[in-house]
């Protein structure tokens, strides 16, 4: 699956946990830059996240990642 494909689906499914249909997110998009962006919406975000691409996050790996690109970079490694 191409980066371009993830992020595709990643906006889907960040516009659906944040409920803000016009919400793209891109390689250095990070929790500052999305306003509802707090600790319980990180943790469905990773679970809709896990569920969309059947992987799962460790808690180490979650920590590492600064920006979506991280996140784009560990769910192709995953894939």
């Amino acid at each position: 699956m191409s980066r371009e494909e993830i992020f595709e689906r990643l906006n889907l499914v960040f516009r659906d946990v944040f409920d803000d249909d016009s919400l793209t997110v891109g390689e250095s998009t990070t929790a500052e830059d999305i306003d509802d962006w707090d600790s319980l919406h990180h943790i469905s975000l990773l679970a809709a996240i896990e569920d969309e691409f059947d992987i799962e996050f460790s808690m180490g790996q979650t920590v590492k990642m600064k920006n979506v690109g991280e996140m784009v970079d560990y769910i192709a490694g995953e894939l």
